[in-house]
């Protein structure tokens, strides 16, 4: 399959082998199967909350990422406010689809910021003293997110619970920031 991404996971990588040795069925929650050897499928569904653009389906097959789709995620979670496309980290979407599933939720998450260019987050640096001069939203590593009818104190503890990055919690602002960063909270 020249068309997929490898990625490092060797636990993973042998987990899948013994499943297909096995013959065994996978039964993860929320995650399709690709075939009769359990190859699972992660699926992610999205919307942007500022173009009303969706995106929905599977982006990863077992270990490999699906570069067709992330082109699609890349240019869909683009700075909306200049256009810019920027390469976002599969990680962050894997953190995404998790979110989704553990939140037992059919709505999509709704991306309120994905990638930001240098130029935009300047400019919502100067209008508030939350946005960080070296944002990962600028390296596509971060998403700030909401589950419509999902409490985003709820959300901020699934995203906790995960301890794959960093979880900001805004409940003024009512979002929750994720990212691909080292585990920490604020």
């Amino acid at each position: 399959m020249t068309d997929l991404i490898d990625i490092e996971d060797t636990s993973r990588r042998t987990l899948l082998k013994g499943i297909a040795a096995g013959g065994l069925i996978a039964t993860i929650p929320g995650v399709a199967s690709a075939s009769r050897l359990s190859i699972p499928q992660y699926k992610v569904h999205l919307v942007n909350a500022h173009t009303n653009e969706k995106f929905q389906g599977v982006y990863r097959i077992g270990n490999r990422y699906l570069p067709d789709a992330l082109r699609k995620i890349n240019g869909f979670m683009r700075d909306f406010r200049t256009n810019d496309v920027y390469r976002m980290d599969p990680k962050l979407i894997d953190i995404l689809a998790s979110l989704q599933v553990r939140s037992h939720q059919n709505a999509p998450i709704q991306i309120l910021s994905g990638y930001r260019s240098p130029k935009t987050n300047a400019m919502l640096r100067r209008a508030s003293s939350g946005v960080a001069k070296n944002s990962y939203h600028m390296k596509g590593q971060a998403a700030d997110i909401q589950i419509p009818g999902y409490s985003t104190g709820r959300l901020k503890h699934l995203a906790q619970d995960l301890s794959v990055g960093g979880v900001g919690y805004y409940p003024k602002s009512d979002f929750v920031h994720v990212d691909t960063g080292d585990v920490r909270s604020w």
